[in-house]
């Protein structure tokens, strides 16, 4: 690892508990929170009564809460859509009393964003803990959790309470916080787990300002204009949050942000800044995993005498003198350029300062204030669902500057067009919708794009809150077609139509058939729109906080012919077919925390992020999944064209998505691994070069790339392409004669190799085999992803089609020089439960939970014919119907292939969860132990020589000693996932990529 410091802040935030809803907006359907509100009365009942009821209406519902002091003795749910505002001249203060009983040990939650109401006909596997009193039957927000909110509402823990934490934040999109205050005093936190975005909160006291691990739906929280203060250990303590913070100030504490022992994190800062931080502003912990992606820009520190401090090696990145700015920092897997894979560095430039930097602006702008609000309903529209809005909307917006919606569906049949100051606000983008019906005239044929609403040219516009609905038939429909200038904003916002989108009635919209590969209505066809969200013509400004999942627009978020700044703070672009971000023509634009997802229906061929013709381009905490489901390889999450100037800071490409997923044991969240994420995170179609890389820190696409330099090892070995054509091989073993046999899934058909036969067919009428093992006399054995658990087959290459034998799980026995068939890629991260342990105050570590998770045992097993070889049942979850269109997942069905050992053999793993390469001694009944790290380098497949030198596929295949000392690579052209050594005299490399096979031959 690299240190190199070079010479070459941001703001002091006012704390100040000013109300933002000076008086309640008019809204029929919201609920008026009940309250004594005296600081003395238990007003516990009351609160949770007014939630219950806003959440009785389907789709959830608004709550006001009036000035107030109120005192709470019990935890607070939230349930997903509900969204609570303080109303009132003063914002209102829910507090806790000293000593307040349940709030003393472990750890206790004032309030709980939930994932569902109670349901007594199903068990909750896993209730987050600290309700008080303890609610078995509570459901965690997750990552289908949308909505729910808090905003202009105070908290106050009293003292005696260490156990205490205001908010479990643990939801996902359009789930935020906004204007609080948090008074920790005593207790342990302010937000225990957080999730998407948050805007205008200032801690003060307490351990911790904010103490969080992963995100329930895995990918980044956004934080602004916020500011910590006092903070007995640290400000933030957290891991794997993907914090993204901006204009934030952290001061009067040891620790600004601790990452914690044995995880990474992908955390960028801009413009952030640490005052009196006596210990380090930044502990960066598990500093070689390619999972720890630490970037700042515009960073000032005062009487912080230590930026950074590495837990694990001890290093340190000290300040420059009492006060100083950082310009950049930037720790983690940097690449030298495309087509090259990366070294870990510690790169900072910084320089001292005389005097602190002044404030910048908040990256949020202020709404107005509500007085100057006018009621569209007042107005005459009527956001009945039925009723033609547009005349009255248009006049209203002719006519008053500030317009707010209350909830209701306004159907708008032509385009609303905003003067240069137009503000239009709604309180909840699912329950305050604008519609535009399918079929619309105007919208209809091939034309120019057609905006449902269109901003001002150069303009100050302000949208917000809102729903934007544009059908499944209106072709020629844009939902915002933005041209407004540089202090413009979009924030709140969400693309109706597809995956989240509830309907008049409440009920949520399904947007497939019953394949999953069309919608339900042939005529609403998918892509079959302009883009949802189109900033162009000199268009810019501020994005956050959205939500485009529409997969009838051709792109979720559209920039094309602008240089005008643009900002988009936390984006969840999702579900469409072509492209979910694309950049056309564009320069001076930043995306910090985009995220975008692909789902096995629509998504088999989507561009995540596509960039052309354009430069000065920033994207930073970027992550781009394919969800579990997905089935079919796709090439890069993000395409380049003609392009320079572009940055990538924390890049994050993964098929690691959180999904609903049932056993007899109930139902919960999970995040499983697939086989098919992006094969490269970046393509640039210019240069023909790609970046192996899926987590990254660091990599910058200048006019003219660096040279690549291609490496072999050993010097004289050979590759050759032995095949090629398949749709997604994998699963392969190799044979006592050094025949190689693998499968192609999706044709159901198994493959074998041999260099005297070359390429043949072994069966083409396989069931959905998935992987393969051969047992001491030659028996082919098949895990087959048919029904409920999967199951296992065998059969004798060569033998007649019609010879299948179908073997059952038995409980496991001792099986006396039996080896045992282990997955040889694992995914283990412990995202479905809470890792904090409150005794000995330490999360549990990824390698802990591996080990912990490895040792354990099977119960049942299967064997194969002549008794040589056993495969553990390992848990499987099911997803969808019982039959081949549901969904399986297990350690087994997830891996690219097996390795196969006896009990007491060390046995080389990878885990993706990490990156890296374990060894370990394979136990009884699937069970192993004494893991051992050997690799920062790890994830799709390892395998060893008669040498005992260890060949990795992570991106190419890294070749390491015995020893672990990494020796050379081997570049293949295309991603490897398995490696196999086999031939005549085993000496030849397999190399299955998803369409091809290649050999590695040695001198």
């Amino acid at each position: 690892m690299a240190l190199i410091i070079a010479a070459s802040a941001p703001v002091a935030l006012a704390a100040t508990s000013v109300s933002v809803f000076a008086t309640a907006p008019e809204d029929p359907r919201a609920v008026v929170v009940r309250a004594v509100g005296d600081g003395r009365a238990d007003d516990s009942a009351a609160i949770q009564g007014a939630i219950d009821a806003a959440a009785a209406k389907e789709g959830g519902g608004l709550v006001f809460l009036p000035s107030g002091r109120y005192r709470i003795s019990k935890t607070i749910f939230l349930w997903p859509g509900v969204r609570v505002f303080g109303v009132g001249a003063t914002r209102p203060l829910i507090l806790l009393a000293d000593k307040a009983p349940g709030f003393q040990r472990g750890l206790a939650n004032m309030v709980i964003f939930a994932g569902a109401k109670p349901d007594p006909s199903r068990r909750v596997p896993f209730p987050p803990p600290g309700s008080v009193p303890f609610n078995k039957d509570i459901a965690d927000a997750n990552s289908g959790t949308f909505y729910s909110a808090m905003s202009n509402i105070d908290f106050k823990i009293g003292r005696g309470n260490p156990a205490a934490t205001a908010i479990r934040f643990h939801a996902a999109q359009h789930a935020y916080l906004s204007h609080m205050m948090f008074d920790i005093g005593s207790g342990l936190a302010g937000l225990y787990q957080v999730g998407n975005e948050a805007e205008d909160l200032h801690f003060k006291g307490g351990r911790y300002g904010i103490l969080t691990e992963k995100t329930s739906p895995a990918w980044g929280f956004v934080l602004l204009d916020s500011t910590f203060e006092g903070q007995r250990d640290a400000a933030i303590r957290e891991h794997e949050a993907g914090l993204t913070l901006v204009n934030v100030a952290l001061r009067d504490t040891p620790v600004g942000i601790e990452i914690d022992r044995g995880y990474g994190d992908w955390l960028w800062g801009k413009d952030v800044r640490f005052e009196n931080v006596s210990k380090a502003a930044i502990v960066i912990s598990n500093e070689t995993s390619v999972y720890t992606q630490v970037g700042f820009e515009n960073a000032t520190a005062v009487n912080t005498p230590m930026f950074v401090r590495f837990r694990d090696s001890g290093k340190t990145a000290p300040g420059l003198g009492a006060a100083y700015r950082v310009t950049s920092f930037s720790h983690g897997l940097t690449l030298p350029g495309l087509g090259q894979m990366g070294v870990t560095k510690t790169l900072m430039k910084a320089e001292a300062v005389a005097t602190s930097p002044e404030s910048r602006a908040p990256a949020i702008r202020a709404l107005p204030p509500v007085s100057e609000w006018t009621d569209v309903r007042a107005l005459g529209a009527k956001g009945d669902n039925a009723t033609d809005d547009t005349a009255v909307l248009q006049h209203a917006i002719n006519s008053h500057r500030v317009l707010y919606f209350p909830t209701g569906f306004y159907v708008v049949t032509d385009t609303l067009r905003l003067r240069p100051d137009s503000v239009l606000i709604g309180l909840h983008p699912s329950l305050t919708q604008i519609v535009l019906p399918d079929h619309t005239p105007g919208y209809q044929g091939v034309g120019a794009p057609k905006a449902l609403i269109l901003s001002a040219a150069g303009g100050d516009n302000i949208v917000s809150g809102l729903g934007l609905n544009t059908g499944g038939v209106n072709p020629r429909a844009t939902a915002l077609l933005w041209t407004s200038g540089e202090r413009s904003m979009v924030n709140d916002v969400k693309f109706q139509g597809g995956h989240g989108t509830n309907l008049y009635d409440g009920t949520r919209l399904n947007p497939y058939n019953a394949n999953a590969t069309a919608d339900a209505d042939p005529a609403r066809r998918w892509a079959g729109q302009y883009p949802s969200l189109w900033v162009t013509d000199g268009g810019g400004g501020t994005f956050a906080n959205l939500w485009s999942p529409s997969t009838y627009a051709s792109s979720g978020i559209y920039v094309s012919d602008t240089q005008t700044p643009g900002h988009v703070y936390q984006a969840s672009v999702e579900h469409h077919v072509r492209t979910e971000i694309s950049l056309n023509r564009v320069a001076h634009w930043e995306l910090l925390a985009p995220q975008t997802e692909e789902e096995a229906g629509e998504g088999e061929d989507t561009v995540s992020l596509e960039i052309r013709d354009s430069h000065d381009i920033l994207v930073a905490n970027y992550h781009a999944y394919r969800v579990t489901r997905t089935r079919r390889p796709a090439s890069a999450a993000a395409r380049i064209y003609n392009s320079h100037d572009i940055r990538f800071r924390n890049v994050a490409v993964n098929a690691e998505s959180g999904v609903g997923l049932c056993d007899e044991n109930g139902c919960a969240t999970f995040l499983r691994l697939s086989k098919y994420p992006y094969e490269n995170a970046i393509q640039d179609v210019t240069s023909g070069l790609e970046v192996r890389e899926r987590q990254f820190a660091v990599l910058d696409l200048p006019v003219v790339p660096p040279p690549v330099a291609p490496s072999v090892f050993p010097a004289g070995a050979r590759l050759e392409k032995l095949a090629d054509g398949f749709y997604s091989a994998g699963g392969g073993a190799v044979d006592a004669a050094g025949t190689l046999y693998f499968t192609d899934r999706r044709h159901q058909r198994i493959y074998s190799w041999s260099d005297a036969r070359k390429l043949s067919i072994v069966r083409d009428n396989a069931l959905d085999p998935v992987s393969l093992a051969i047992d001491g006399t030659g028996n082919l054995l098949v895990l087959s992803s048919d029904g409920r658990d999967g199951n296992v087959y065998s059969f004798k290459p060569g033998s007649p089609d019609t010879e299948v034998t179908v073997i059952a799980p038995t409980s496991v026995v001792d099986h006396p020089g039996a080896a045992t068939m282990l997955p040889v890629n694992w995914w283990n991260n412990g995202e479905f439960q809470d890792q904090f342990d409150v005794k000995t105050d330490q999360f549990t570590t990824l390698a802990e939970m591996f080990a912990r998770d490895m040792a354990l045992p099977k119960s049942k097993e299967y064997v194969s014919p002549d008794g040589s070889l056993a495969l553990p049942v390992y848990r499987v979850f099911q997803m969808g119907p019982p039959d081949f269109r549901g969904l399986r997942f297990s350690d087994a069905l997830d891996t690219y292939g097996f390795t196969t050992a006896k009990p007491g053999q060390r046995v080389f793993l990878t885990n993706s969860s990490e990156n890296k390469t374990y060894s370990g001694l394979v136990g009884t009944h699937g069970a192993i132990t004494d893991l051992k790290p050997f690799a920062n380098r790890g994830g799709e497949s390892v395998a060893t020589d008669g040498e005992g030198r260890v060949y990795v596929a992570n991106g190419q295949v890294f070749v390491h000693a015995p020893d672990g000392r990494e020796l050379g690579r081997v570049d293949i052209p295309e991603r490897p996932l398995q490696l196999l050594f086999g031939g005549p005299d085993k000496q030849t490399l397999f190399v299955l990529t998803h369409h091809a096979l290649y050999a590695i031959r040695r001198p």
